[in-house]
């Protein structure tokens, strides 16, 4: 009986213990295939130096978080974002992709990052992703506009009135420092269905009436890609497919001057290599990923996101299916070269079933 209660009082040691040391248990790891595709969440406990905020707070590079906050002081870092930026740095270690995954942080680039000094927010624009809902969002809280809904919609593209600076407005110095210690985002989508969307937004609809594309950029496309000359269609997408896959496809883009940010490389845009970014959010997850963007800067109590109607932003493959039909192989596989470091930076799967 001596022996039993000593066993019994030795388990209830060791479960206090337990409960004890639980407290202190920072960081608690899965297996990687324990993660599926929705957010999953890595905690972790710390107590900053009093006096420096959470942005100043260092962190091991490979934990590095941002400053969300949790009941009790925890912050907290959905580990799926940590997995895109991880996957972007491996990926531009890869020396067989270095053509496609690196550029120069030109004036093209900095061209494309707009600047929100209040709140020390950059955003690189990649058009055909919802960019027109991010810029009112920064134009908001440049204060140019009260509310999102008051922002007319012929000013949020006019550079002239959105009181929206680019990066590449500053000196050398200046776009140095914002480089290093703002925030920086962007936005990704299937570099595919973001090449049919630029078609059809541009060259089909043109709903900003924006006569440049089918009077001046289609005609060009087409005289030099169409393969049958008696075609008197208007610019088809397998002429576009073709424009787009042409090794030689510089001597146009320098005809369309930056006309062309609607479909060149998210590589070409943002530099993602070159520019340490703090959230790639992508298109398909929109619905998470544009709070979690607000609240990582420190902006979310300040401004909400433009409510996205259910579906809009999912995979559409019957339509991809669609506007590569009839289009020949040979023609989608140098498409797919040119956009291969794009959907392997961002994790996008390689279209199978349209290159075999």
């Amino acid at each position: 009986m001596h022996h039993q209660w000593l066993l019994l009082a030795t388990c209830f040691w060791v479960i206090f213990m337990f409960m004890v040391a639980s407290k202190f248990i920072t960081l608690t790891f899965k297996g990687p295939d324990a993660y599926s595709a929705k957010q999953e969440f890595l905690f972790l406990t710390a107590a900053p130096d009093a006096g420096r905020s959470l942005r100043e707070t260092h962190f091991p590079e490979e934990l590095k978080l941002t400053g969300n906050r949790l009941p009790g002081g925890r912050l907290v870092q959905p580990l799926v974002y940590m997995q895109r930026l991880e996957l972007v740095r491996n990926v531009c270690r890869e020396d067989t992709l270095r053509n496609l995954s690196h550029t120069a942080v030109s004036k093209f680039v900095l061209d494309r990052i707009f600047v929100c000094d209040k709140h020390e927010i950059l955003f690189c624009q990649t058009p055909k992703v919802g960019n027109t809902q991010w810029k009112k969002v920064l134009i908001v809280l440049n204060g140019a506009f009260p509310s999102i809904e008051e922002i007319p919609e012929s000013v949020v593209h006019d550079h002239e009135k959105n009181g929206l600076p680019r990066l590449s407005s500053f000196s050398d110095a200046e776009i140095q420092k914002r480089l290093k210690t703002y925030f920086k985002f962007f936005i990704v989508r299937d570099p595919f269905e973001r090449l049919i969307s630029a078609f059809k937004d541009k060259f089909v609809h043109n709903p900003r009436f924006e006569p440049w594309y089918r009077h001046e950029i289609a005609p060009g496309i087409i005289r030099k890609y169409r393969r049958n000359r008696t075609e008197t269609r208007g610019i088809q997408f397998e002429d576009f497919v073709r424009y787009l896959g042409d090794p030689n496809h510089r001597w146009l883009d320098l005809q369309f001057g930056d006309h062309i940010i609607h479909w060149v490389t998210y590589v070409e845009l943002c530099a993602p290599c070159e520019i340490k970014y703090s959230i790639i959010g992508h298109h398909e997850t929109l619905e998470d990923d544009a709070p979690h963007i607000l609240k990582e800067a420190g902006i979310d109590h300040l401004v909400s996101y433009p409510t996205i109607p259910p579906g809009i932003t999912a995979y559409n493959r019957t339509k991809v299916e669609h506007y590569f039909l009839g289009i020949s192989k040979r023609d989608i596989r140098r498409l797919y070269a040119r956009f291969e470091g794009d959907f392997k930076l961002f994790g996008y799967q390689k279209p199978d079933f349209l290159l075999n």
